[in-house]
């Protein structure tokens, strides 16, 4: 396959999971502040099939798509407002999860074990950078700000972790077993 093929076919890799993602967050469980959605689940997915670099490229398109308008976000919605408001530090925080989360993967093994806690790692990225701008936008104190944008999320997230590292893992080796993509390393 020519280096052209194999750059459109990271393009699609990124712009399917973000899709994903998209579709993803639009399951969710209201709550007073911040919902619980499956966007995390996405996150933890992607990363741990498409690993750190795509995994983090394609949240940034999510992100993009989100921050022109396109209803992605939790609850069909979207716009620079949902990015600098109280949840945006979530979607900040997938960036940076799905990249770590695949860093780790990459530097160790694509295992479930691995994935698991990769996948926790990812979770506390998010919990953290969505609690800090939930703090500052709305004015919580800390205690607050974690009782609103951490502690409801804890039980559930590890849910999702488990559930990602699973799927991922198992996504993933199908697709290195039906030569798919070359770039996805060594299987498990």
């Amino acid at each position: 396959m020519n280096q052209q093929s194999n750059k459109l076919r990271a393009i699609l890799h990124c712009a399917i999971f973000a899709a994903i993602t998209a579709i993803l967050a639009q399951i969710e469980i209201p709550l007073p502040l911040v919902p619980i959605s499956g966007q995390t689940l996405a996150v933890g997915i992607t990363a741990t099939i498409l690993g750190s670099k795509k995994g983090a490229v394609s949240m940034v398109c999510y992100a993009a798509i989100g921050a022109i308008g396109l209803p992605v976000f939790a609850g069909f919605s979207g716009g620079p407002q949902v990015l600098i408001g109280p949840t945006g530090g979530y979607i900040f925080g997938f960036i940076f999860a799905a990249f770590l989360t695949g860093f780790i993967l990459e530097k160790t093994r694509f295992t479930i074990p691995m994935a698991m806690l990769a996948n926790i790692v990812g979770m506390v990225v998010i919990l953290a950078f969505g609690t800090v701008q939930l703090k500052f936008i709305i004015d919580l104190s800390w205690n607050e700000a974690l009782a609103a944008g951490v502690y409801p999320f804890i039980a559930v997230g590890l849910i999702k972790a488990f559930l990602a590292s699973w799927i991922g893992i198992t996504v993933r080796n199908r697709l290195i077993n039906a030569n798919l993509h070359k770039d996805f390393g060594n299987v498990a």
